[in-house]
C-alpha cells in the first residue's frame, strides 16, 4: 500500500510507469481523482464517475477501469443460488460513489426496476440521471415501502458500520426470498445482515465485493485470472483480525 495525501495523487500516480509497476488499486479517497488523472478510462469508470484500478500500458499510458460494479454482481452471484437482477425490482440505499457503481452494474444487468432511496433527493436524482435506466428514486421517508415486492435489499451507505449510526429499516414488508446486501464488512454481520437472517432471507455480506472488485485488475497486471475460494477469504479475514 502507498499512502498519498490528496494534493500528491495526481503526482504519485503519474511516476508509476517510471517506478515499474503494471498498476494499482485505488481506494476512497482518491477514486474520483484518479478519473481525472488516467490518460484513458474506460466506459464504465466514466459513467460512474471514479476509478478503482489502473493498468499501465506498454507505452506507459495509464488506462483507469471501475470494477466495484463487476464485484458487487459477482459477489451477489456467488452468495445466493440462482440469483440474477432480472428477477425482480431492486432497492439500493445510498446515492454515493459506491451506489453508483451498484446502480450501473444493476441496470446494465437488467434489473426491471430500482428503487433507490437517499435522504438527500438531490443526489439521488443525480445519480439516476447520470446512470439511465429504470431508477425510480424514493424519499428516505418511504423506504420502508420501497421493500414491498422487491427481490434484492443492498445498503450502500455507511448506516451500521462500525463507529456509524444504525440504518433504521424494518423489513417487515421485504419478501422472504429477497437477497439482503451490506457492501460494508466492518462489522462482517452488520445489523441489517443479522436481522434479514433471522426473518429467513439470504444474505450476503461485503467481503466478497471487495475480494471479486480485485480480480479483473489483477488478471490484467500478472496475466492470470484469480480465483475467489473459500480459503482466499479466511487468509483476508484472518489478515483484518476477523473470521466468518
Amino acid at each position: 500500500p502507498l499512502a498519498v495525501r490528496r494534493e500528491d495523487f495526481a503526482g504519485a500516480v503519474r511516476v508509476l510507469p517510471r517506478l515499474g509497476f503494471a498498476g494499482t488499486n485505488v481506494t476512497v479517497p482518491h477514486m474520483e481523482a484518479a478519473l481525472a488523472a488516467v490518460d484513458e478510462a474506460a466506459g464504465e469508470a466514466r459513467r460512474i464517475g471514479a476509478v478503482n484500478t489502473i493498468v499501465v500500458g506498454a507505452d506507459g499510458s495509464l488506462m483507469g477501469w471501475n470494477s466495484d460494479g463487476f464485484g458487487f454482481m459477482e459477489n451477489l452471484k456467488a452468495g445466493v443460488a440462482g440469483w440474477n437482477p432480472g428477477l425482480g425490482p431492486a432497492v439500493v440505499l445510498g446515492a454515493g460513489g459506491a451506489a453508483r457503481a451498484v446502480c450501473a452494474a444493476l441496470v446494465d444487468g437488467g434489473v426491471p426496476e430500482l428503487r433507490l432511496v437517499n435522504r438527500t433527493a438531490a443526489r439521488a436524482e443525480a445519480l439516476a440521471a447520470d446512470i439511465g435506466g429504470p431508477i425510480e428514486v424514493v424519499s428516505w421517508a418511504e423506504r420502508e415501502s420501497a421493500l414491498d415486492g422487491a427481490r434484492l435489499l443492498t445498503n450502500t451507505t455507511t448506516l451500521g458500520m462500525a463507529g456509524n449510526p444504525p440504518l433504521d429499516l424494518a423489513l417487515e414488508r421485504l419478501p422472504p426470498e429477497a437477497a439482503v446486501n451490506d457492501i460494508v464488512y466492518a462489522p462482517l454481520r452488520t445489523p441489517l445482515l443479522v436481522a434479514a437472517a433471522a426473518r429467513g432471507n439470504p444474505t450476503v455480506d461485503g467481503l466478497g465485493m471487495l475480494l471479486h472488485q480485485a480480480r479483473p485488475g489483477f488478471a490484467a497486471w500478472f496475466g492470470v485470472e484469480p480465483e475467489v475460494t473459500d480459503e482466499m477469504r479466511a487468509f483476508v479475514l484472518a489478515g483484518m483480525g476477523k473470521q466468518d
